[in-house]
């Protein structure tokens, strides 16, 4: 069993140290899940990716708006993050795994300044999913469920609270739908001048 002091800050432990403790041993029993759990939680955000690039290139056929909104999803996800970082060094709380004892963990435990609250992973993958609902709504069916198994794989493989995860997503959907619904009217203009131009090959055309 392996303990770590952890730095002050945001006490996560108190908040929701046991059902972090369930998870994790839940973890320890489902050995068979663990190398799929922890590829997705590494390299699933490439997923949301993906459906950025397939949200452009559905959108070119259709009206500027649609194409701004798909234009300013992956801008929505980077203010989410930036944004969530931010809170991140204003509470500096300790990651689970410098703050609990614990005999199993997935995912090795990041430096004591990589803070766990909110999660950055969660954060993005729920801005874009947020950003898709206003840009194609069969991608956004895609992106939610991916999202939510993208949250609930950093509390499996031992780098996040639940609570950490849960404030992740609100960050990611908020502003994810925020900056495209208060964005995208003003950038369609924008974007229909482009259509004229050289950039009609990329923009498509109404």
């Amino acid at each position: 069993m392996t303990t770590a002091s952890a730095p002050p800050g945001l006490d996560g432990a108190a908040i929701d140290g046991g059902l972090y403790t369930d998870v994790t041993d839940f973890a320890h029993h489902t050995r068979w899940l663990n190398g799929a759990v922890a590829f997705y939680t590494t390299y699933g955000i490439a997923l949301f990716g993906l459906l950025l690039l397939a949200a452009w290139w559905l959108a070119r056929p259709r009206d500027a708006r649609t194409m701004a909104a798909a234009l300013l999803t992956p801008v929505a996800a980077v203010i989410a993050y930036l944004v969530n970082d931010g809170v991140k060094s204003v509470f500096q709380e300790a990651r689970p795994c410098r703050a609990l004892p614990h005999d199993f963990l997935i995912e090795t435990c990041p430096p004591a300044n990589d803070y766990a609250f909110p999660s950055n992973h969660t954060t993005v993958a729920f801005a874009v999913a947020a950003g898709l609902l206003l840009v194609n709504r069969r991608l956004a069916a895609l992106a939610w469920p991916a999202a939510i198994l993208m949250a609930a794989s950093r509390v499996y493989v031992g780098a996040h609270y639940p609570h950490d995860v849960l404030v992740g997503a609100l960050v990611g959907i908020l502003l994810g739908a925020a900056v495209v619904a208060v964005t995208r009217r003003p950038a369609a203009p924008v974007v229909s001048r482009l259509r004229g131009g050289p950039a009609r090959a990329l923009l498509g055309a109404a």
